[in-house]
């Protein structure tokens, strides 16, 4: 598993939402390694299993300390309405599979979720269609919660029951 952590304040700005602009491509690694184990370096290619989707876990800590400040009026009630009210539906439009969204019970503030890709190319597109997608530019913007976000890239192992 390769882990990426980031901060955002959640802006339309695609390297908050877990995608590189091409100024950020240029002083950045390569995508985080997922999906099919023939897509994979050989460093990773070990335990992949052959058919392994590309899997996403994304924490969503709300930043107490911006809440109530500036545009920012959200906690994390407000965070959880904007995924049950339409950010899951549009992510499934476009694409991606909802595996679960999750409320951490080791911190009041962080909200979890889990979403499967086809390989890393159908995350970058389903990505791409999602912050172009109109209705999510209206639920950002009616729901301004400040988070950090921590993302996790993953395949699954060979022995998996989830693939």
């Amino acid at each position: 598993m390769l882990r990426v952590a980031f901060t955002t304040l959640v802006s339309f700005g695609a390297l908050s939402l877990g995608l590189a602009t091409s100024a950020d491509a240029q002083n950045r690694k390569p995508p985080a390694p997922c999906g099919p184990k023939a897509e994979l370096s050989a460093e990773f290619k070990t335990n992949v299993a052959e058919d392994s989707r590309c899997f996403e876990i994304r924490m969503y800590t709300v930043d107490k300390e911006k809440v109530g400040t500036g545009e920012y009026v959200g906690d994390i009630d407000m965070l959880h309405q904007r995924f049950r009210e339409e950010e899951v539906a549009i992510f499934e439009k476009h694409g991606a599979e909802i595996v679960g969204v999750f409320q951490s019970l080791d911190n009041p503030d962080t909200l979890v979720w889990m979403l499967a890709y086809e390989n890393r190319a159908h995350r970058q597109e389903v990505w791409r269609k999602f912050l172009d997608d109109p209705a999510w530019k209206a639920l950002l913007a009616k729901y301004r919660v400040p988070i950090t976000a921590e993302v996790f890239m993953m395949s699954a192992s060979d022995y998996s029951k989830m693939k």
